[in-house]
């Protein structure tokens, strides 16, 4: 399988809710690299790297997130640019 790696952003009520520790553990279950960080607009953005598969996988989880979001909408978009060993969670940019 070909490594892929995608930028996310992750649209409705996704701060205040702990999306971004629920991103972080299924890229941490899934053995994807990558970051999550909250945005001053109210979304989610995150980029991950892996197994085309497992980042489908990822992807189709961020889509229902944890009990307390609700996701109005996923983008997605190739990502070219390094990424760290392992996955973070950063500040709010």
């Amino acid at each position: 399988m070909a490594a892929t790696a995608v930028r996310l952003t992750i649209h409705g009520r996704v701060q205040g809710v702990g999306y971004r520790a629920f991103v972080a553990d299924q890229a941490e279950r899934l053995g994807l690299s990558g970051w999550v960080r909250n945005r001053r607009d109210g979304a989610v953005e995150a980029v991950v790297a892996g197994e085309e598969a497992t980042v489908e996988d990822f992807i189709a989880r961020c889509r229902q997130g944890p009990r307390a979001a609700i996701v109005s909408g996923v983008a997605s978009e190739p990502w070219d640019d390094p990424l760290p060993d392992g996955f973070k969670v950063l500040p709010t940019a």
